[in-house]
């Protein structure tokens, strides 16, 4: 029926909560197939979701995320990582996302929603504000998305 190449992935990455059929295909179609970065942390760095750095001998000084890179796919993931504030569970409407994908990116999506949940709740519990949360689960969650292209790249 469908003949785009990635549409695997975008049904893939909508495994992730708060990654919806928007967010998924958002992303795959500014940024194309994720495992052209060879890290996680090359994805983080491209979408400008790492902290800036000014350094100067043994002075290091981090600031803000460097907002670099893509900004149209940045604010969808921040939009997406707002809806970590929530406990972990798998919803009605995410189970149904999940009917038919593979076992190892059902078990990436809830790794997850697990840890992406607890560090919401973690870094908003030591008095972090809510925007600087809000991007670091964005941050995480970029490398969840990455995960599950990798692992999805054989079936594709």
């Amino acid at each position: 029926m469908s003949s785009w190449k990635l549409e695997p992935m975008v049904k893939a990455l909508q495994a992730l909560r708060g990654v919806s059929l928007v967010v998924a295909s958002t992303t795959v179609a500014e940024l194309g197939d994720l495992t052209r970065f060879d890290s996680a942390k090359q994805l983080m760095a491209y979408l400008g979701l790492v902290p800036s750095e000014h350094s100067s001998g043994a002075t290091v000084r981090r600031g803000g995320i460097t907002k670099t890179g893509n900004g149209h796919v940045r604010r969808v993931l921040i939009e997406a990582a707002d809806s970590y504030k929530h406990p972990a569970r798998e919803t009605r409407t995410l189970l149904t996302r999940l009917n038919g994908l593979p076992h190892e990116v059902r078990k990436i999506a809830w790794k997850a929603q697990v840890r992406l949940c607890g560090r919401y709740r973690k870094l908003m519990a030591r008095g972090k504000s809510r925007n600087s949360v809000v991007t670091a689960t964005a941050r995480e969650l970029s490398a969840f998305m990455w995960a599950i292209a990798c692992a999805i790249l054989p079936a594709s």
